[in-house]
């Protein structure tokens, strides 16, 4: 098997406080080897299944957070930024067998992770088809648009619910809920533990199973927190001005929604 997983901060145990996502915070290392930890447990898991290729793509903020001298010697680590529609899952192609999302979170929009956000912090709410659209479901949909199963996520009880009500065949490990800026978690070594046991279950399964069927056509509507990103982001070709503070497009292929994320997020 060819694995290839993504690696996020907001959704890993304990991390409640913009600060400790932060590269400039001191409080920021802790959860960087916590990031970086749950990242291991999930190629670990994978390579008991059988995967005999993992990639890992870096997919926080900078893409330079992972602590490289923690990762095994035999995977391929995708660091920093191309600027690709992928995104959080650029050199994702159809040569893979699964995508795991490890550290992943709630939408923008969401009470279920103080962190909560899609791409960034300028949309208040993404819609994809009227709905609320997660990081997850973005690179999901991405994965099926390349015949490349999602298989696993973990990150927060919140992001687990989408997940079940999206494909109840995905392996989820929910290792924190969100309480107002409070997080009721599990520990670390807990954490790392259930994802690895996790990981390996999922690829154990039928990874097809996990793929999420492509709707036929794609509205997308993005609602920012800043008044005035509408007017200025509704100039990208297709674009329109739909409402207060909202852009809209409509495409028949994915890449096109994905290349649009990617200039007006």
């Amino acid at each position: 098997m060819k694995v290839y997983i993504s690696v996020d901060i907001e959704g890993v145990a304990g991390i409640t406080h913009w600060d400790e996502a932060e590269k400039t915070h001191r409080d920021y290392p802790e959860f960087r080897e916590q990031m970086t930890r749950e990242a291991v447990a999930a190629i670990e898991g994978a390579q008991s299944a059988g995967a005999r290729e993992i990639w890992v793509k870096d997919a926080h903020d900078s893409g330079r957070n992972l602590i490289t001298s923690m990762l095994p010697a035999d995977i391929r680590l995708i660091h920093s930024w191309a600027g690709h529609p992928l995104c959080m899952v650029q050199e994702l192609d159809e040569s893979f067998d699964a995508v795991m999302m490890i550290g992943y979170h709630s939408a923008a929009g969401s009470e279920a992770n103080s962190l909560a956000h899609t791409l960034s912090l300028k949309p208040h709410l993404i819609r994809l088809n009227g709905r609320i659209t997660s990081e997850f479901y973005i690179h999901a949909l991405a994965g099926s648009m390349l015949g490349v199963p999602t298989v696993f996520v973990s990150g927060d009880e919140g992001l687990m619910e989408e997940v079940k009500s999206t494909n109840v065949a995905i392996g989820r490990c929910g290792v924190k809920k969100g309480v107002g800026q409070s997080t009721l978690s599990m520990t670390p070594k807990a954490a790392v533990e259930a994802i690895r046991k996790g990981a390996q279950a999922a690829l154990q399964r039928d990874p097809g199973e996990g793929l999420i069927a492509l709707p036929k056509s794609f509205a997308l509507e993005v609602t920012y927190a800043n008044p005035v990103l509408a007017y200025r982001m509704s100039w990208y070709p297709g674009a329109c001005h739909s409402g207060e503070r909202t852009i809209g497009c409509e495409a028949r292929e994915y890449f096109d929604i994905l290349r649009m994320l990617n200039f007006v997020i």
